[in-house]
């Protein structure tokens, strides 16, 4: 089968739109002095002109205000917004919201689309996804142990969670929880939307971590606490114990804008990186001309293409064969995402030295960013494993004690294969 990532010449006019925009006015977001007021002003303006450029919320269906855009091309655009992390916020692209949007609108009911989903699109409301339970090793979702028990019309929740991304300032969450304790470990969790105001609802903190100045004005990850919540019946989100379905229905394309996004980090450290060797003398040459320094920029280069071609082909498998076609394409491009995105970061901050270091460049908010990014979605270890099994699972182990590669048995078995030949030869000689 032919593999063709190739888009319309309308299409890539988009996405040069989008690439000065992004340059000429998300970057200064960055580095803006304004108090939360001001820059969501500036940022309202800046998703206007998105929005009259239609390209608004494109990961979502035409009659939702999207584009109907398949995965190469929602992938496409990530990587120009992941080179700022303002950008995805712009173009109403941001997690956990595009994710949560995603779920609302291939789950939720008429119901729940009309008060959760239309205003998140809109804007006017934000929101979390609470998963992830301090208790609980996070690579093992089968552990969760948050609990909603159904008592009348209403679920009673009870559970703590944290890492609930924007769950401080989100209207309403996402929670993954225990509705059939008895049930198979993948039949076990549900998706119910809780109320931000919802009594019981305790959000105790924003978790302090690596992550940098983007977090200011409440974002981050939060600490929340689950105290007999109650919540109509009406609130759970698909089917009763399909939790995990619509978890990985969720998490299957965010992958791929995770890694299109890191990709699109990458690639703006690599910028810096070969500006400064081009710039910067050492030893009475440009550090361009040093060998070692050569090396890190091909070696860069090598793999952010691997990264984006693997990237891609996960795309492009989604689009025409579905997620669950992709699953090992998916946990490949994760890990090795990953670490691609620390590489190219942690070479572009030894080229610049102390500067590279310091707060006075990007690149020490990006490594530290980048640490995460082997922690999200699942360990880097978890997917390793998962296309490891993947792979085996096509293979069968030779019989007897030799491998089938063994050249003693090969040159055995050609010379019973060939032996009326090779004696009809002797005997014509």
């Amino acid at each position: 089968m032919t593999w063709d990532f190739s888009t319309e010449p309308e299409f890539e006019a988009k996405l040069e739109w989008m690439r000065g925009f992004v340059r000429d006015e998300v970057y200064p977001l960055e580095v803006l002095d304004a108090d939360e007021a001001g820059f969501m002003r500036i940022v309202r303006s800046l998703q206007a002109e998105v929005k009259r450029q239609q390209l608004w919320a494109t990961h979502l269906p035409p009659d939702l205000g999207g584009q109907g855009y398949g995965q190469v091309k929602l992938g496409l655009m990530h990587e120009i917004e992941g080179a700022s992390v303002w950008a995805p916020i712009v173009f109403g692209n941001q997690a956990p919201d595009s994710g949560n949007s995603e779920v609302l609108a291939q789950f939720g009911t008429p119901a729940q689309k009309e008060r959760w989903l239309h205003p998140l699109l809109d804007g006017r409301i934000r929101s979390a996804f609470s998963m992830t339970e301090p208790d609980n090793a996070g690579s093992d979702p089968t552990l969760l142990s948050t609990t909603a028990v159904l008592k009348g019309d209403e679920w009673v929740i009870n559970g703590h969670k944290w890492f609930t991304s924007n769950g401080m300032i989100a209207d309403f969450l996402i929670a993954m929880v225990v509705t059939d304790p008895e049930a198979g470990p993948y039949e076990r969790a549900s998706m119910i939307i809780v109320p931000a105001d919802a009594p019981g609802l305790r959000k105790i903190r924003n978790i302090p971590t690596m992550a940098g100045e983007h977090e200011r004005f409440g974002y981050g990850h939060a600490e929340i606490l689950y105290e007999d919540v109650r919540v109509p019946s009406d609130n759970l989100l698909g089917k009763r114990g399909a939790g995990f379905l619509i978890a990985q229905a969720r998490l299957g394309p965010g992958r791929i804008h995770h890694c299109m996004r890191w990709l699109g980090q990458a690639r703006r450290a690599f910028d810096m990186l070969c500006e400064r060797a081009l710039q910067r003398e050492a030893f009475g040459k440009k550090l361009a001309s040093h060998e070692t320094v050569q090396n890190w920029i091909a070696d860069s280069a090598a793999e952010m293409q691997a990264a984006r071609l693997m990237t891609l082909h996960a795309a492009w498998i989604i689009d025409t064969q579905g997620a669950a076609a992709a699953r090992r394409e998916i946990s490949l491009i994760k890990f090795f995402g990953a670490r691609v995105l620390h590489d190219v970061i942690d070479r572009a901050i030894q080229v610049h030295g102390s500067l590279g270091y310091a707060a006075d460049l990007p690149l020490e908010e990006m490594y530290r960013h980048a640490r995460a990014a082997r922690m999200y979605d699942g360990p880097d270890e978890v997917h390793r494993v998962s296309v490891a099994r993947q792979i085996l699972a096509g293979y069968q182990a030779p019989e007897g004690m030799w491998p089938r590669e063994h050249v003693p048995t090969r040159r055995e078995a050609a010379q019973r294969k060939f032996a009326a030949l090779l004696e009809a030869a002797t005997t014509d000689v």
